[in-house]
């Protein structure tokens, strides 16, 4: 096998849902480094939210990982060496978050670490990244990195941020949904983003976001915020997280019946939930963000079908394996895309060592725009070095017939924004 992850990963977690799509043949963590390797493997500390309010998604983000590593060593590797996934769980937590950065730089002495999910985790870790200069491949969505107020190590080149993706959404909510706006989103810095960014950008479009609703996202019950919604609210733009979202969606639809506002959900409102669901019936017909679609389209590329099969996913975004085991595919897709990043980025430092790790920011920060293609399924990103956050298309899909449908798909240019800062300034 030409991958391996470390014991930290049972087997029982790495047996699960790996096997046929991804074309292996045993999980994970039970065959070590090929002895026909001349050299040792690239190494790269796999930040995973195995628990706490994050753990739908890292899971996710782990078997994506996997499929990923696995694609890059049977390709040949990075500069002819295999590549190695070291896990450590995060408990989606900011403090531990900072302790298994720590951990990855002095003790697994990984090459960079990667995969972070949960803005305030990533905003908890930055710091021991860069007080270890070891970089740090994010795959969040908050415009903490591209705000440049982490620092120089750390970067999303493979997931756009929510102040692009409302910027390129805005225009189609105010146009399709309606003028009066209740944003519902959680109490933490992704949920700001959302608060933030939100309302200039459908003032721009002659819109307005008349309330704002936060809800802790640790929260169980929510029917006690929904009389905090104005009458006269058009669209409720919703955006919530965690393992409580389907309780969330269904209390909303108890709450307002058949008479509802129309609703502009970010999928991270249903990530891994099914959409048939008993008592989700009020939700058809709304509207949805999201970056890959979780349903196949009819117009998949054959980089995204491709990619869709190594990941082991089926048309309907679930598990090949358990149809009741629902993909976070709206993001998860960034895993991939971003090991192919640091592989590119490798190979053009000509990286060998962490005594590279500044050769390697500088390749980061020297990229211009991916192609869609078998590295980046998901479509074409441009990447803006001075603030290490990538630009590519989003997706708005209908929920109809039981599935979501790609309905429209905005342009890289609708979510481009100006740059606040230049980490390049910042020493190495």
């Amino acid at each position: 096998m030409s991958s391996f992850i470390r014991k930290s990963i049972t087997r029982r977690t790495a047996l699960k849902g790996f096997g046929a799509a991804a074309g292996l043949v045993a999980g994970p963590g039970f065959v070590r480094y090929s002895q026909a390797q001349s050299s040792e493997p690239i190494r790269i500390g796999f930040q995973a939210h195995r628990t706490g309010i994050g753990a739908s998604y890292g899971r996710w983000y782990e078997r994506t990982t996997n499929a990923a590593v696995k694609a890059v060593n049977d390709a040949g590797g990075i500069n002819g060496r295999q590549v190695e996934v070291i896990v450590e769980d995060d408990g989606t937590d900011p403090g531990r978050g900072a302790e298994v950065v720590g951990k990855f730089a002095t003790q697994h002495k990984v090459d960079v670490a990667f995969g972070t999910l949960f803005s305030h985790v990533v905003i908890g870790s930055a710091p021991a990244a860069g007080e270890n200069k070891l970089p740090y491949y994010v795959v969040s969505e908050g415009h903490h990195v591209a705000s440049t107020k982490l620092n120089r190590y750390v970067f999303q080149p493979g997931i756009t941020d929510v102040k692009s993706q409302i910027q390129a959404v805005a225009p189609w909510i105010a146009a399709n949904a309606g003028k009066k706006v209740t944003q519902i989103f959680p109490d933490f810095a992704f949920g700001y983003d959302h608060r933030d960014y939100l309302p200039p950008a459908l003032k721009a479009q002659g819109a307005d976001v008349i309330a704002q609703i936060a809800i802790p996202p640790t929260e169980s019950s929510f029917t006690k915020y929904f009389p905090q919604i104005p009458a006269d609210t058009d669209v409720i733009y919703h955006v919530m997280v965690g393992p409580a979202v389907l309780t969330f969606v269904k209390e909303l639809g108890e709450f307002y019946g058949s008479n509802r506002p129309q609703l502009f959900g970010f999928i991270d409102s249903l990530e891994a939930v099914d959409i048939n669901s008993p008592g989700l019936e009020f939700l058809d017909g709304s509207h949805f963000w999201e970056g890959s679609p979780r349903y196949a389209q009819p117009d998949d590329s054959d980089a995204q079908k491709a990619y869709r099969a190594a990941v082991g996913i089926d048309e309907n975004g679930a598990s090949v394996d358990d149809p009741k085991d629902v993909s976070t595919a709206a993001h998860m897709f960034g895993c991939w895309e971003t090991l192919y990043v640091i592989k590119k980025a490798m190979e053009d430092s000509g990286y060998q060592s962490r005594d590279d790790a500044g050769k390697l920011v500088e390749a980061t920060e020297a990229l211009t725009e991916f192609a869609e293609g078998p590295e980046h399924p998901q479509g074409p990103k441009t990447f803006n070095g001075k603030i290490h956050q990538c630009f590519g298309i989003q997706n708005i899909s209908k929920l109809e017939g039981g599935r979501l449908n790609v309905v429209h798909k905005t342009s890289i240019e609708d979510g481009m924004y100006e740059p606040e800062g230049d980490y390049t300034t910042q020493p190495l």
